[in-house]
């Protein structure tokens, strides 16, 4: 073959690599920009509004919703009121067991909590539907010894119903009145006071389980004495500047008339 045919460009051929060719260029720096990231449904109303917004910007939004009242729907709103420990709620239950132990609101104005409120209610609910059965049980063997064991589902629904209702709707009425009457008020603390109060009942449904009539009464009677004066006191402490001597009154029978209740239709 000639040498003609070896001369021949071949850059334009398949596969064929072509030659480098050294050009001047100017290098330009580029800077990123700054990453943001986006959320989408957008929560603003209006035209201006759809579209994506920054993730950043739901913390004020969820700041607002619970400092608003949209914030009764939100659970964070109410941690604040659950941040206790053990030993405050010890501490806390041996002062509603001693009416004369000193002001109670006092010792939790710093940091009143309705775990104590949720906690005792539940817990004496669970005592007086079980206690009830056992109590009303042994009573009726005693009188009868062919007499067999039933449990009354009928016992927890009723002591459901009382107890939460009480230990709810009772503090939020008096909270209303006072009110009402020009004095001030604090929900949250009457829930946490009344909460307490509730807890010597959970033991005297114990000693209640002794199947002699006039020894349960005496055991009803000075427990019902007993947390009726530790809240009309812590009442009477609230309001003193104030002359409503009818509300402390009003808050001493209820707490008795609560006593009375648990013993009539709970130990029978």
């Amino acid at each position: 073959m000639d040498d003609s045919h070896t001369s021949l460009p071949t850059s334009h051929l398949l596969g064929s690599v072509p030659a480098v060719i050294i050009e001047d260029k100017k290098t330009t720096n580029y800077q990123v920009p700054e990453a943001n990231l986006q959320i989408f449904p957008p929560t603003d109303g209006g035209d201006r509004g759809r579209g994506y917004q920054t993730l950043g910007s739901t913390n004020g939004d969820e700041q607002q919703a619970t400092n608003g009242w949209k914030g009764v729907f939100c659970v964070s709103s109410y941690t604040q009121y659950f941040n206790v420990d053990t030993d405050i709620v010890l501490e806390r239950i041996i002062s509603s067991l001693n009416p004369l132990g000193g002001n109670f609101f006092s010792k939790i104005d710093a940091n009143p909590d309705l775990y104590g409120l949720i906690w005792i209610s539940t817990t004496l609910v669970i005592v007086l539907a079980s206690l009830g059965n056992c109590a009303t049980y042994l009573m009726r063997k005693r009188n009868d010894s062919s007499t067999s064991w039933s449990f009354d589902v009928n016992f927890l629904n009723l002591a459901a119903c009382a107890v939460y209702g009480y230990a709810f709707l009772v503090p939020l009425a008096f909270y209303f009145l006072i009110q009402h009457l020009g004095s001030s008020a604090s929900l949250v603390r009457f829930w946490c006071m009344w909460g307490y109060s509730l807890f010597i009942f959970i033991l005297s449904s114990i000693l209640l389980l002794i199947p002699v009539e006039i020894l349960r009464w005496i055991i009803i009677i000075l427990t019902g004495v007993a947390s009726a004066s530790f809240v009309s006191l812590n009442i009477k402490s609230f309001i003193e500047a104030t002359d409503l001597m009818i509300v402390v009154v009003a808050a001493f029978v209820l707490q008795v008339a609560l006593a009375l209740f648990i013993k009539i239709w709970f130990f029978p």
